[in-house]
């Protein structure tokens, strides 16, 4: 009897040691470092120490030499100081991008389905009519065949009628630019809870995910403490929280600038934040107040949420932190903007964003 056998699968024991497996720890301990390879390596080998994650075929030494020789590590011949690669960088966002995301208004030609059919840039499965102003190549001729043929029937001459004539819908895709605000205010690190960490790791993913599945869309990054700066993707490893306090206006003023200067319709930020805005700058001097919600803070960052909703930008807000009083400013700020708020976890804050992002790309365009 011919047919299939099935048996229950029993893979081989992965073997410890080897570069592949620690590569992947050694991608992770970067993110704790802040790109620093010296202490990513200490740690590891005190990992070594602890679980033998290597033997005697292939020791600490032999992976730290194909560090160099794959490109990986750089070494000062002066110094004998180590730091990663631009390979490694790319690694890194590539290693978030796989342990993040892999679970899971018309402007120019993207890569972004929205539901807005008709004369677009990709089929979809629906069919239609004809109607007058299709183009000729959007009609399913095999379909409109059979269509004729029932209609008709199938003896003496062919005949075809508009009626006949079966149209397949189209799909625009769009183009959307998107501002990555990142808190780095002290309390990141506070309460014994690294939360700098996860979000620095959702941006590299998030970069990662529109650097090779949407490279027309565009992706800035901001972080804000006293003060808001922009960094570059390349920075994003070396990432650190400072002493800083919350200028969320700060943040959002930069990043509403940097969106009105781009050419799409589809426009978006993403806030990860942890706490409330707790400071401004007053020409060269810096307003603050931790204590509660102060209101001069509150109102400015406020007005900063409409002015951003009077350009069209929607604010979506990230909140890492479960203070009551803080999830109520929150509320008052994604309701003057007309935006979203997500209170996620640090541990489901990428699938959060990534959904988020997904979801906003197939919004229609007005």
């Amino acid at each position: 009897m011919r047919g299939y056998g099935f048996s229950k699968f029993k893979p081989n024991q992965i073997p410890k040691g080897g570069f592949e497996e620690l590569l992947k720890l050694f991608l992770e301990l970067l993110n704790y470092t802040a790109g620093d390879a010296g202490e990513a390596l200490a740690w590891l080998n005190e990992l070594d120490k602890q679980y033998n994650l290597t033997n005697d075929e292939y020791g600490m030494g032999d992976f730290i030499d194909e560090l160099k020789q794959k490109g990986y590590l750089n070494e000062d011949n002066q110094s004998g100081e180590i730091s990663i690669t631009a390979k490694t960088e790319q690694s890194i966002r590539q290693s978030a991008l796989e342990e993040i995301f892999g679970k899971l208004k018309k402007s120019g030609k993207g890569n972004h389905r929205s539901p807005q059919s008709g004369q677009g840039d990709e089929k979809n499965a629906e069919r239609r009519e004809f109607e007058f102003g299709d183009a000729l190549d959007q009609i399913d001729m095999t379909q409109s065949i059979q269509n004729a043929q029932v209609n008709h029937g199938i003896g003496g001459d062919f005949m075809m009628t508009e009626r006949d004539l079966e149209v397949e819908e189209m799909d625009y895709k769009t183009l959307t630019s998107t501002v990555l605000m990142i808190d780095i205010s002290h309390s990141m690190i506070l309460y014994g809870e690294d939360r700098i960490t996860p979000a620095k790791k959702v941006a590299m993913a998030l970069a990662e995910l529109i650097r090779t599945k949407y490279p027309k869309d565009t992706l800035d990054i901001v972080v804000f403490g006293n003060d808001a700066w922009p960094i570059t993707l390349q920075d994003l490893p070396y990432l650190q929280v400072g002493p800083y306090h919350t200028n969320t206006y700060a943040g959002l003023e930069l990043a509403a600038d940097m969106l009105r200067r781009r050419k799409t319709h589809n426009k978006q930020i993403f806030m990860i934040t942890d706490g409330k805005p707790t400071c401004l700058k007053e020409g060269t001097k810096y307003y603050k107040n931790s204590i509660g919600l102060d209101r001069k803070v509150v109102n400015k960052t406020l007005n900063m949420a409409a002015q951003c909703k009077r350009l069209k930008i929607p604010i979506t807000t990230f909140m890492i932190a479960k203070d009551p009083y803080l999830q109520q400013f929150v509320r008052k700020f994604t309701e003057t903007n007309g935006g979203k708020a997500f209170y996620s976890s640090l541990n489901n804050l990428g699938e959060y964003i990534f959904e988020d992002y997904a979801k906003n790309r197939r919004k229609n365009v007005r």
